[in-house]
Protein backbone atom coordinates (compact mmCIF):
# COMPACT_ATOMS: atom_id res chain seq x y z
CA UNK A 1 0.00 0.00 0.00
CA UNK A 2 2.82 2.42 0.73
CA UNK A 3 4.42 1.87 -2.38
CA UNK A 4 1.70 2.07 -4.62
CA UNK A 5 0.92 5.55 -2.64
CA UNK A 6 4.40 6.09 -3.12
CA UNK A 7 4.05 5.89 -6.59
CA UNK A 8 0.97 7.87 -6.88
CA UNK A 9 2.37 10.92 -5.12
CA UNK A 10 5.27 10.53 -7.78
CA UNK A 11 3.45 10.48 -10.77
CA UNK A 12 0.67 13.59 -9.39
CA UNK A 13 4.31 15.72 -8.71
CA UNK A 14 5.19 14.42 -12.20
CA UNK A 15 1.33 15.69 -13.52
CA UNK A 16 2.02 18.81 -11.81
CA UNK A 17 5.44 19.99 -12.72
CA UNK A 18 4.40 18.92 -16.34
CA UNK A 19 1.53 21.56 -16.12
CA UNK A 20 4.13 24.38 -14.78
CA UNK A 21 6.56 23.69 -17.56
CA UNK A 22 3.70 24.09 -19.97
CA UNK A 23 2.34 27.22 -18.66
CA UNK A 24 6.02 28.61 -18.66
CA UNK A 25 6.89 27.72 -22.31
CA UNK A 26 3.25 29.37 -22.86
CA UNK A 27 4.45 32.29 -21.50
CA UNK A 28 7.23 33.03 -22.94
CA UNK A 29 6.08 32.74 -26.05
CA UNK A 30 2.87 35.01 -25.93
CA UNK A 31 2.32 36.78 -28.88
CA UNK A 32 2.76 33.58 -30.84
CA UNK A 33 0.02 31.72 -28.09
CA UNK A 34 -2.10 34.27 -28.27
CA UNK A 35 -2.32 33.97 -32.24
CA UNK A 36 -2.43 29.87 -32.23
CA UNK A 37 -5.13 30.24 -29.22
CA UNK A 38 -7.01 32.94 -31.55
CA UNK A 39 -8.12 30.16 -34.23
CA UNK A 40 -9.98 28.11 -31.32
CA UNK A 41 -11.38 31.40 -29.61
CA UNK A 42 -12.75 32.26 -33.11
CA UNK A 43 -13.94 28.98 -34.08
CA UNK A 44 -16.19 28.56 -30.72
CA UNK A 45 -17.18 32.04 -30.64
CA UNK A 46 -18.79 31.10 -34.12
CA UNK A 47 -20.41 27.84 -32.66
CA UNK A 48 -21.80 29.38 -29.77
CA UNK A 49 -23.13 32.34 -31.30
CA UNK A 50 -24.65 30.75 -33.87
CA UNK A 51 -26.19 27.95 -32.14
CA UNK A 52 -27.53 30.11 -28.97
CA UNK A 53 -28.94 32.60 -31.35
CA UNK A 54 -30.93 30.35 -33.93
CA UNK A 55 -32.17 28.24 -30.46
CA UNK A 56 -33.51 32.05 -29.38
CA UNK A 57 -35.32 32.20 -32.53
CA UNK A 58 -36.24 28.98 -32.90
CA UNK A 59 -38.29 29.53 -29.17
CA UNK A 60 -39.43 32.66 -30.48
CA UNK A 61 -41.20 31.34 -33.53
CA UNK A 62 -42.21 28.60 -31.32
CA UNK A 63 -43.98 30.38 -28.59
CA UNK A 64 -45.64 33.00 -31.87
CA UNK A 65 -46.98 29.71 -33.27
CA UNK A 66 -48.49 29.01 -29.88
CA UNK A 67 -49.50 32.36 -29.53
CA UNK A 68 -51.18 32.57 -32.64
CA UNK A 69 -53.49 29.15 -32.79
CA UNK A 70 -52.71 26.80 -29.92
CA UNK A 71 -55.70 24.00 -30.30
CA UNK A 72 -56.89 25.25 -33.60
CA UNK A 73 -56.59 23.27 -36.76
CA UNK A 74 -57.18 24.10 -40.16
CA UNK A 75 -59.29 21.95 -42.78
CA UNK A 76 -58.64 23.26 -46.65
CA UNK A 77 -60.72 21.71 -49.06
CA UNK A 78 -59.80 21.12 -52.79
CA UNK A 79 -62.81 19.25 -53.73
CA UNK A 80 -63.81 17.25 -56.41
CA UNK A 81 -66.48 17.46 -59.18
CA UNK A 82 -69.43 16.46 -57.62
CA UNK A 83 -68.75 18.36 -54.14
CA UNK A 84 -66.53 21.50 -54.47
CA UNK A 85 -66.37 22.47 -50.70
CA UNK A 86 -68.17 22.23 -47.34
CA UNK A 87 -72.28 23.01 -47.04
CA UNK A 88 -73.83 24.38 -43.70
CA UNK A 89 -75.12 20.66 -42.60
CA UNK A 90 -71.29 19.42 -43.09
CA UNK A 91 -69.88 22.28 -40.97
CA UNK A 92 -72.75 21.11 -38.45
CA UNK A 93 -71.41 17.93 -38.41
CA UNK A 94 -67.99 18.58 -38.06
CA UNK A 95 -68.92 20.97 -34.98
CA UNK A 96 -70.73 17.97 -33.53
CA UNK A 97 -67.28 16.28 -33.46
CA UNK A 98 -65.54 14.97 -29.76
CA UNK A 99 -63.18 17.42 -28.60
CA UNK A 100 -64.41 20.54 -30.92
CA UNK A 101 -65.53 23.42 -29.80
CA UNK A 102 -66.72 25.01 -32.78
CA UNK A 103 -65.68 25.80 -36.49
CA UNK A 104 -65.26 28.85 -38.23
CA UNK A 105 -65.87 29.00 -42.02
CA UNK A 106 -63.17 31.07 -44.13
CA UNK A 107 -63.78 33.04 -47.11
CA UNK A 108 -61.34 35.34 -48.57
CA UNK A 109 -62.00 38.12 -51.24
CA UNK A 110 -60.26 41.04 -53.34
CA UNK A 111 -63.23 43.76 -53.39
CA UNK A 112 -63.87 47.25 -54.61
CA UNK A 113 -64.48 49.32 -51.60
CA UNK A 114 -65.73 52.42 -52.36
CA UNK A 115 -66.22 55.29 -49.59
CA UNK A 116 -67.40 58.64 -51.05
CA UNK A 117 -65.26 59.36 -54.27
CA UNK A 118 -62.82 57.22 -53.11
CA UNK A 119 -61.93 53.31 -54.58
CA UNK A 120 -59.80 51.26 -54.12
CA UNK A 121 -59.09 47.55 -53.87
CA UNK A 122 -58.85 45.61 -50.56
CA UNK A 123 -58.68 42.13 -48.59
CA UNK A 124 -62.19 41.24 -47.81
CA UNK A 125 -62.72 38.22 -44.97
CA UNK A 126 -65.95 36.37 -44.58
CA UNK A 127 -65.96 35.23 -40.79
CA UNK A 128 -68.73 33.87 -38.29
CA UNK A 129 -69.93 35.20 -35.12
CA UNK A 130 -68.09 32.43 -33.56
CA UNK A 131 -64.44 33.53 -34.88
CA UNK A 132 -64.96 36.79 -32.43
CA UNK A 133 -65.46 34.19 -29.79
CA UNK A 134 -62.30 32.91 -30.03
CA UNK A 135 -60.73 36.71 -30.99
CA UNK A 136 -62.36 38.83 -28.20
CA UNK A 137 -59.26 41.25 -28.36
CA UNK A 138 -59.84 41.90 -32.38
CA UNK A 139 -62.12 44.48 -32.10
CA UNK A 140 -61.44 48.02 -30.73
CA UNK A 141 -64.25 50.32 -30.89
CA UNK A 142 -68.23 48.63 -31.95
CA UNK A 143 -69.51 45.27 -32.11
CA UNK A 144 -68.66 41.86 -33.17
CA UNK A 145 -70.63 39.74 -35.32
CA UNK A 146 -73.95 38.03 -34.05
CA UNK A 147 -75.35 35.03 -35.23
CA UNK A 148 -78.58 37.12 -36.16
CA UNK A 149 -75.81 38.81 -38.67
CA UNK A 150 -74.68 35.22 -40.04
CA UNK A 151 -78.04 33.71 -40.43
CA UNK A 152 -79.93 36.59 -42.41
CA UNK A 153 -76.86 37.74 -44.09
CA UNK A 154 -76.82 41.31 -42.97
CA UNK A 155 -74.26 43.61 -44.97
CA UNK A 156 -72.29 44.86 -41.65
CA UNK A 157 -68.77 45.06 -41.47
CA UNK A 158 -65.83 45.01 -39.56
CA UNK A 159 -62.83 47.40 -41.01
CA UNK A 160 -59.19 48.11 -40.36
CA UNK A 161 -57.49 50.91 -38.24
CA UNK A 162 -55.76 51.06 -41.48
CA UNK A 163 -58.76 51.87 -43.48
CA UNK A 164 -59.97 54.15 -40.91
CA UNK A 165 -57.40 56.48 -41.52
CA UNK A 166 -57.32 56.02 -45.54
CA UNK A 167 -61.28 56.77 -45.84
CA UNK A 168 -62.84 57.94 -42.53
CA UNK A 169 -59.76 60.39 -41.55
CA UNK A 170 -61.07 62.38 -39.24
CA UNK A 171 -64.47 60.81 -38.98
CA UNK A 172 -66.18 58.46 -36.46
CA UNK A 173 -66.98 55.47 -38.92
CA UNK A 174 -68.93 53.39 -36.58
CA UNK A 175 -72.92 53.54 -38.74
CA UNK A 176 -71.80 54.77 -41.96
CA UNK A 177 -71.76 53.20 -44.90
CA UNK A 178 -69.19 52.16 -47.19
CA UNK A 179 -69.74 50.04 -51.05
CA UNK A 180 -67.94 46.60 -51.76
CA UNK A 181 -68.88 45.60 -55.26
CA UNK A 182 -71.36 48.81 -55.53
CA UNK A 183 -73.49 46.92 -52.51
CA UNK A 184 -73.70 49.01 -49.48
CA UNK A 185 -72.34 47.72 -45.78
CA UNK A 186 -72.77 49.44 -42.81
CA UNK A 187 -69.09 49.62 -40.46
CA UNK A 188 -70.14 48.07 -37.10
CA UNK A 189 -66.64 48.25 -35.70
CA UNK A 190 -63.38 48.78 -35.90
CA UNK A 191 -60.18 45.85 -35.97
CA UNK A 192 -57.53 46.46 -33.33
CA UNK A 193 -54.20 47.38 -34.65
CA UNK A 194 -52.66 44.77 -32.12
CA UNK A 195 -54.95 41.90 -33.81
CA UNK A 196 -52.62 39.21 -33.86
CA UNK A 197 -52.42 36.72 -36.64
CA UNK A 198 -54.18 33.38 -36.56
CA UNK A 199 -53.79 29.82 -38.34
CA UNK A 200 -56.15 30.77 -41.31
CA UNK A 201 -54.36 34.39 -41.66
CA UNK A 202 -50.64 33.37 -41.06
CA UNK A 203 -49.50 33.34 -45.12
CA UNK A 204 -52.12 35.44 -46.56
CA UNK A 205 -51.91 38.11 -43.95
CA UNK A 206 -54.71 39.86 -41.94
CA UNK A 207 -57.65 41.23 -44.16
CA UNK A 208 -58.95 44.89 -44.24
CA UNK A 209 -62.43 43.93 -43.35
CA UNK A 210 -64.38 40.99 -41.87
CA UNK A 211 -67.80 40.77 -43.12
CA UNK A 212 -70.40 37.75 -42.18
CA UNK A 213 -68.81 34.14 -44.39
CA UNK A 214 -72.62 33.99 -45.25
CA UNK A 215 -72.69 37.68 -46.77
CA UNK A 216 -69.32 37.02 -48.70
CA UNK A 217 -70.61 33.24 -50.50
CA UNK A 218 -73.47 35.60 -51.36
CA UNK A 219 -71.25 38.11 -52.94
CA UNK A 220 -68.80 35.73 -54.36
CA UNK A 221 -71.53 33.65 -55.68
CA UNK A 222 -70.47 30.60 -53.84
CA UNK A 223 -71.75 27.86 -52.35
CA UNK A 224 -69.97 26.26 -50.50
CA UNK A 225 -67.04 26.97 -48.00
CA UNK A 226 -63.55 25.81 -48.80
CA UNK A 227 -61.46 26.76 -45.91
CA UNK A 228 -62.81 25.66 -42.39
CA UNK A 229 -60.84 26.41 -38.38
CA UNK A 230 -61.35 23.90 -35.81
CA UNK A 231 -61.22 25.21 -32.25
CA UNK A 232 -60.09 21.75 -29.73
CA UNK A 233 -61.02 22.09 -26.12
CA UNK A 234 -57.46 20.14 -25.70
CA UNK A 235 -54.40 20.48 -28.11
CA UNK A 236 -53.56 16.84 -26.69
CA UNK A 237 -56.45 15.72 -28.47
CA UNK A 238 -55.51 17.19 -31.89
CA UNK A 239 -54.57 13.68 -33.40
CA UNK A 240 -57.87 12.06 -32.22
CA UNK A 241 -59.94 14.97 -34.06
CA UNK A 242 -58.11 14.75 -36.63
CA UNK A 243 -58.72 10.83 -37.29
CA UNK A 244 -62.73 11.21 -36.94
CA UNK A 245 -62.23 14.25 -39.03
CA UNK A 246 -60.95 11.94 -41.58
CA UNK A 247 -63.16 9.49 -41.04
CA UNK A 248 -66.29 12.17 -41.87
CA UNK A 249 -65.01 14.07 -44.61
CA UNK A 250 -63.58 10.79 -46.56
CA UNK A 251 -67.49 9.03 -47.28
CA UNK A 252 -68.42 12.99 -48.15
CA UNK A 253 -65.77 13.55 -51.26
CA UNK A 254 -66.24 9.88 -52.37
CA UNK A 255 -62.99 8.47 -50.87
CA UNK A 256 -60.70 10.70 -53.53
CA UNK A 257 -57.19 11.36 -52.64
CA UNK A 258 -55.88 14.62 -52.07
CA UNK A 259 -59.25 16.61 -51.91
CA UNK A 260 -58.66 17.55 -48.62
CA UNK A 261 -55.36 18.70 -46.29
CA UNK A 262 -55.26 19.29 -42.12
CA UNK A 263 -53.16 21.32 -40.72
CA UNK A 264 -52.77 22.70 -36.96
CA UNK A 265 -50.70 25.44 -35.48
CA UNK A 266 -48.50 22.23 -33.86
CA UNK A 267 -48.04 20.67 -36.73
CA UNK A 268 -46.51 23.83 -38.49
CA UNK A 269 -44.10 24.28 -35.40
CA UNK A 270 -42.87 20.64 -34.99
CA UNK A 271 -42.12 21.09 -38.83
CA UNK A 272 -40.29 24.79 -38.21
CA UNK A 273 -38.65 23.48 -35.37
CA UNK A 274 -37.29 20.61 -36.76
CA UNK A 275 -35.95 22.97 -39.66
CA UNK A 276 -34.42 25.34 -37.25
CA UNK A 277 -32.82 22.12 -35.89
CA UNK A 278 -31.21 21.51 -39.17
CA UNK A 279 -30.04 24.97 -39.77
CA UNK A 280 -28.43 25.11 -36.67
CA UNK A 281 -26.50 21.87 -37.46
CA UNK A 282 -25.19 22.97 -40.72
CA UNK A 283 -23.93 26.31 -39.49
CA UNK A 284 -22.63 24.77 -36.95
CA UNK A 285 -20.99 22.69 -39.02
CA UNK A 286 -19.51 25.72 -40.81
CA UNK A 287 -18.09 27.37 -38.19
CA UNK A 288 -16.52 24.33 -36.89
CA UNK A 289 -14.02 24.70 -40.15
CA UNK A 290 -12.25 27.22 -38.12
CA UNK A 291 -11.55 25.13 -35.02
CA UNK A 292 -10.42 22.88 -37.49
CA UNK A 293 -7.66 26.10 -39.19
CA UNK A 294 -6.71 26.68 -35.03
CA UNK A 295 -6.04 22.83 -34.83
CA UNK A 296 -3.69 23.37 -37.27
CA UNK A 297 -2.31 26.35 -36.06
CA UNK A 298 -1.80 24.28 -32.68
CA UNK A 299 -0.03 21.57 -34.35
CA UNK A 300 1.94 24.30 -36.43
CA UNK A 301 3.24 25.83 -33.10
CA UNK A 302 4.14 22.50 -31.01
CA UNK A 303 5.61 21.24 -34.10
CA UNK A 304 8.07 24.56 -34.40
CA UNK A 305 8.58 24.14 -30.11
CA UNK A 306 9.33 20.51 -30.62
CA UNK A 307 12.16 21.44 -33.32
CA UNK A 308 13.14 24.75 -30.74
CA UNK A 309 13.73 22.65 -27.66
CA UNK A 310 15.23 19.75 -29.42
CA UNK A 311 17.87 20.12 -26.76
CA UNK A 312 15.78 20.10 -23.81
CA UNK A 313 14.33 17.41 -24.76
CA UNK A 314 17.71 15.35 -24.77
CA UNK A 315 18.73 16.66 -21.78
CA UNK A 316 15.79 15.59 -20.32
CA UNK A 317 15.95 11.96 -21.58
CA UNK A 318 19.67 11.93 -20.90
CA UNK A 319 18.68 12.16 -16.78
CA UNK A 320 16.19 9.69 -16.96
CA UNK A 321 12.76 11.22 -18.62
CA UNK A 322 10.80 8.55 -19.90
CA UNK A 323 9.18 9.07 -23.69
CA UNK A 324 5.59 9.20 -21.51
CA UNK A 325 6.74 11.90 -19.75
CA UNK A 326 7.93 13.82 -22.36
CA UNK A 327 5.11 13.26 -24.65
CA UNK A 328 2.52 13.75 -21.52
CA UNK A 329 4.03 17.85 -21.28
CA UNK A 330 3.63 18.27 -24.68
CA UNK A 331 0.15 16.84 -24.77
CA UNK A 332 -0.72 19.03 -21.93
CA UNK A 333 0.84 22.47 -23.73
CA UNK A 334 -1.43 21.92 -26.23
CA UNK A 335 -4.45 21.09 -24.73
CA UNK A 336 -3.98 24.35 -22.26
CA UNK A 337 -3.74 26.57 -25.74
CA UNK A 338 -6.87 24.74 -26.95
CA UNK A 339 -8.94 25.00 -24.11
CA UNK A 340 -7.62 28.53 -23.43
CA UNK A 341 -9.30 29.62 -26.74
CA UNK A 342 -12.48 27.56 -25.93
CA UNK A 343 -13.25 29.44 -22.90
CA UNK A 344 -12.65 32.78 -24.41
CA UNK A 345 -14.51 31.77 -27.39
CA UNK A 346 -17.47 30.61 -25.16
CA UNK A 347 -17.02 34.32 -23.39
CA UNK A 348 -16.98 36.04 -26.97
CA UNK A 349 -20.11 33.99 -28.01
CA UNK A 350 -22.30 34.15 -25.49
CA UNK A 351 -21.67 38.19 -25.96
CA UNK A 352 -22.29 37.87 -29.26
CA UNK A 353 -25.59 35.77 -29.28
CA UNK A 354 -26.65 38.24 -26.70
CA UNK A 355 -25.96 41.39 -28.58
CA UNK A 356 -28.22 39.73 -31.72
CA UNK A 357 -30.64 38.66 -29.73
CA UNK A 358 -31.11 42.12 -28.18
CA UNK A 359 -30.94 43.48 -31.72
CA UNK A 360 -33.42 40.76 -33.07
CA UNK A 361 -36.33 41.38 -30.23
CA UNK A 362 -35.98 38.10 -29.34
CA UNK A 363 -35.39 36.17 -25.62
CA UNK A 364 -31.87 35.14 -24.89
CA UNK A 365 -31.51 31.87 -23.44
CA UNK A 366 -27.85 30.19 -22.46
CA UNK A 367 -27.16 27.47 -24.34
CA UNK A 368 -25.90 24.89 -21.98
CA UNK A 369 -25.21 22.08 -24.42
CA UNK A 370 -23.81 24.55 -26.75
CA UNK A 371 -21.13 25.35 -24.25
CA UNK A 372 -20.55 21.72 -23.42
CA UNK A 373 -20.16 21.13 -27.56
CA UNK A 374 -17.38 24.28 -27.73
CA UNK A 375 -15.51 22.86 -24.19
CA UNK A 376 -15.16 19.34 -25.95
CA UNK A 377 -14.85 20.45 -29.40
CA UNK A 378 -11.42 22.58 -28.15
CA UNK A 379 -10.38 20.30 -25.69
CA UNK A 380 -10.45 17.11 -28.49
CA UNK A 381 -8.49 19.71 -31.09
CA UNK A 382 -6.12 20.41 -28.19
CA UNK A 383 -5.75 16.20 -28.39
CA UNK A 384 -5.68 15.21 -31.49
CA UNK A 385 -3.65 18.24 -33.29
CA UNK A 386 -1.59 18.04 -30.14
CA UNK A 387 -0.54 14.50 -30.33
CA UNK A 388 1.65 13.64 -33.22
CA UNK A 389 3.90 16.87 -31.95
CA UNK A 390 4.15 15.27 -28.31
CA UNK A 391 4.41 11.42 -30.44
CA UNK A 392 7.70 13.11 -32.07
CA UNK A 393 9.23 14.78 -29.01
CA UNK A 394 8.87 11.71 -27.28
CA UNK A 395 10.65 9.77 -30.00
CA UNK A 396 13.63 11.79 -30.42
CA UNK A 397 17.27 10.13 -30.01
CA UNK A 398 19.02 12.08 -26.64
CA UNK A 399 22.48 11.85 -28.62
CA UNK A 400 20.91 13.15 -31.68
CA UNK A 401 19.58 15.71 -29.85
CA UNK A 402 22.40 16.48 -27.66
CA UNK A 403 24.55 16.89 -30.54
CA UNK A 404 22.85 20.18 -31.43
CA UNK A 405 23.77 21.88 -28.36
Amino acid sequence: MKKFFSRFQGSFYMFVESVRMSVNNIMQNKLRSFLTILGILIGVAAVIALITTISGVSNSISDSFTSMGAGTMTLTITGTELKTGLEEEDMQAIAALDHVEGVCPSITLTSTITVGDVSDSYTVSGKNDYFFVQTPDAVERGRNFSRIDTDSQNRVCLISAGLVNSHFYGVDPLGRTLYLDNRDFTVVGVLSEDDDLSLSTLFTGAPDVYIPYSTALKLSGLTSVNSLTLYIDDIESADIVEAELEVLLDPLFNYEDDVYSINSMESIGDTMEEMMGMMSMLLAGIASIALVVGGIGIMNMMLTSVTERTVEIGLKKAIGAEPGQIQLQFLIESFLLSIAGGIAGIILGLILSATLCNIMSIKFTISYGAIALGVGFSAAVGIIFGWSPARKASRLSPIDALRRM
